[in-house]
């Protein structure tokens, strides 16, 4: 096996998906856990730490309803931007 790169593997399913169809959180696994009948142990999965998401940056938001929207997110979160 050998090591992806994440940005790259993101590129790549930029290309391919729209957008909110690309992950925002990778988790590297050696193997995909399975229950005794083959199919996705989903409860068998690792939660995934802080080091697996890929972060944006910030995009100012354009226009007065996106900024409208990004002062009561502001308020919601307690955040300045």
């Amino acid at each position: 096996h050998t090591a992806v790169d994440l940005e790259t593997l993101r590129g790549h399913l930029q290309q391919q998906l729209p957008e909110y169809m690309v992950p925002a959180i990778y988790v590297l696994l050696e193997a995909m856990p399975l229950t005794s009948n083959g199919k996705l142990d989903r409860k068998a999965l690792p939660a995934p730490d802080g080091d697996a998401l890929i972060s944006r940056g910030y995009e100012a938001p354009q226009g007065e309803i996106e900024e409208q929207i990004a002062v009561i997110w502001q308020d919601l979160l307690g955040v300045e931007q």
